[in-house]
């Protein structure tokens, strides 16, 4: 005997396909909106509203200055992980700042 789908059925399968994903809530759900905006305003990423890169130099310090606030504020009380994963992008975003603005030659 086959299974036969109901219409509910088929709309609930709809509806899980039409669901976005949600990623989990950790602190990296903090920085990552931070570290793609800066990523996009170095020239590194494609803006997803134009398509094209969208350089801006002094918005992508100031994006840097704010993970950097981030990281002082929050001294102390990360996940080694957390801490870890926040070094690691300002350290990325710090050097492709400094080669960007020609500050150094990398």
């Amino acid at each position: 005997m086959a299974d036969k789908k109901t219409k509910a059925d088929e709309q609930e399968t709809d509806d899980e396909k039409e669901r976005e994903f949600i990623p989990p809530l950790d602190f990296s759900s903090i920085l990552s909106p931070f570290y793609m905006q800066a990523l996009i305003k170095l020239g590194l990423v494609e803006d997803p509203l134009s398509g094209k890169p969208q350089e801006n130099l002094d918005l992508a310090k100031r994006l840097i200055d704010l993970l950097d606030l981030l990281k002082d504020r929050t001294k102390g009380n990360l996940e080694p992980d957390e801490e870890k994963f926040l070094e690691s992008i300002l350290l990325q975003l710090k050097s492709k700042y400094l080669e960007k603005a020609n500050i150094i030659n990398l």
